[in-house]
């Protein structure tokens, strides 16, 4: 390509004749002399000077490229990576969907639809599943038939620009949720007492409302920043067809460049990030304080029922009691979110760092690095989505035992009532 945004031109030539040389070409003379001529086409402009870059060895250095930025036998790797994940990423996609189809079903139940955790844990797959569903088509075109073929229409531009932002709003929106439900989880276990009364159903409507409403306004500035670009490109064929290629970019100058990555670092994903450490931090403390207690229950099974508990010389009997149903399952919920939440870290944190790295440093860091580490927080984001059904599976006999009713339900026949007593009692 001989045009691009980012670059600026170093032209190595050998010698100074050589250069000087250039000028003898005839057909550089003819488009000199009719330069002025409407009908002289571009594009053989072009093709002169594509020609004369590979006689005489002209190599173009991108300012980029002098940067040591993400160098290394660690680059490779990445790279490495990035060669297969269109297909990582199509496998992830098609499980993820079906996973999260599935984490819908349950959810919506009669039994399980009541929780305000269980809604905004149907809401969190609804988006995780809207991400992965467009991203199956971007992963068959973009890493599959896209490498083989040399345009790159203007369509295929569109529609990276569209999915560019239709994940960024739909991730965004079960970044919020996410928040939500750790804040959720909080207020319930720190303040059992005023829990019914700020969890309400009608404020989990209301968060859950706003975690698709927000994104849309925090991601303004993205809107902006990343446009279309064009440039010209010459098949590898001995005529040099010149052919326009469109992309998605971002233009470096001006306020809004900067601004994005803020936004998209600090508020989008650093932000709850923190936020979530700290309530995933005091959740772990909950949950080591209950499992202390647990062990501290087991010992004293071996002693008899009650205990005499001597004070000021009075003799007093305390009856030994084990955990309740409730807190026990109290526990397995909050185990099974900390899961959730440190997956959660886990994929977004890095991401944050880099956007705020990106913001700080520039241009350079983002090509050389930001672009080189996307597939792979690509599919880091995606397992997170996928793997939340095998979380639910593995930490919540109420997830299993509904989830065993419901393909029971599908795979086997209801069979039909031939009276009405029959009917009163299949019911029953």
């Amino acid at each position: 390509m001989l045009a691009d945004d980012d670059s600026h031109h170093k032209y190595n030539s050998g010698t100074l004749d050589d250069t000087f040389s250039l000028f003898d070409d005839k057909r550089l003379v003819s488009i000199l002399k009719h330069g002025n001529n409407q009908s002289l086409k571009i594009s053989e402009l072009l093709r002169t000077l594509e020609d004369w870059r590979n006689r005489y060895n002209i190599t173009v250095i991108k300012e980029c490229d002098r940067s040591d930025y993400c160098s290394g036998e660690f680059r490779d790797v990445v790279l490495g990576y990035n060669a297969v994940h269109g297909y990582v990423s199509l496998l992830i996609c098609l499980f993820g969907s079906l996973a999260n189809i599935f984490n819908v079903a349950v959810l919506t139940r009669r039994d399980l639809a009541a929780a305000p955790i269980n809604r905004l844990l149907k809401w969190l797959a609804v988006a995780d599943v809207f991400v992965m569903m467009e991203y199956v088509p971007f992963s068959i075109y973009r890493y599959m038939l896209l490498p083989r073929q040399e345009e790159r229409p203007y369509a295929w531009a569109v529609y990276m620009l569209f999915h560019m932002h239709f994940t960024q709003l739909f991730h965004t929106a079960s970044i919020l949720l996410t928040l939500t439900l750790a804040i959720w989880r909080y207020i319930a276990i720190k303040y059992p007492s005023y829990g019914p009364s700020l969890c309400t159903d009608r404020r989990c409507s209301l968060a859950i409302i706003l975690s698709f409403l927000l994104p849309p306004i925090l991601c303004i500035p993205s809107y902006f920043v990343f446009t279309i670009h064009e440039e010209v490109s010459f098949d590898k064929t001995a005529s040099k067809v010149a052919s326009k290629v469109y992309y998605v970019d971002s233009n470096y100058e001006g306020v809004l460049y900067q601004l994005n990555f803020w936004v998209h670092a600090v508020f989008i994903k650093l932000l709850p990030c923190v936020i979530l450490t700290i309530i995933s931090a005091w959740l772990i403390r909950v949950l080591y304080r209950a499992n202390s207690r647990k062990k501290m229950l087991k010992g004293y099974n071996a002693c008899p029922a009650s205990s005499v508990l001597v004070t000021n010389g009075n003799v007093f009997t305390r009856k030994l009691t084990k955990r309740s149903k409730a807190e026990k399952r109290t526990d397995r919920t909050t185990k099974m979110l900390v899961a959730v939440l440190l997956l959660f870290l886990l994929t977004e944190f890095p991401q944050g760092i880099l956007g705020l790295m990106s913001g700080a440093l520039g241009r350079c860091f983002f090509k050389r690095c930001y672009d080189l580490f996307g597939e792979l927080m690509d599919a880091l984001a995606l397992l997170n989505g996928a793997i939340n059904f095998i979380l639910y599976c593995s930490m919540s006999r109420q997830f299993r035992t509904t989830f065993g009713q419901l393909i029971r339900n599908r795979c086997t026949a209801t069979p039909r009532a031939t009276s009405h007593t029959e009917l009163q009692t299949t019911y029953v």
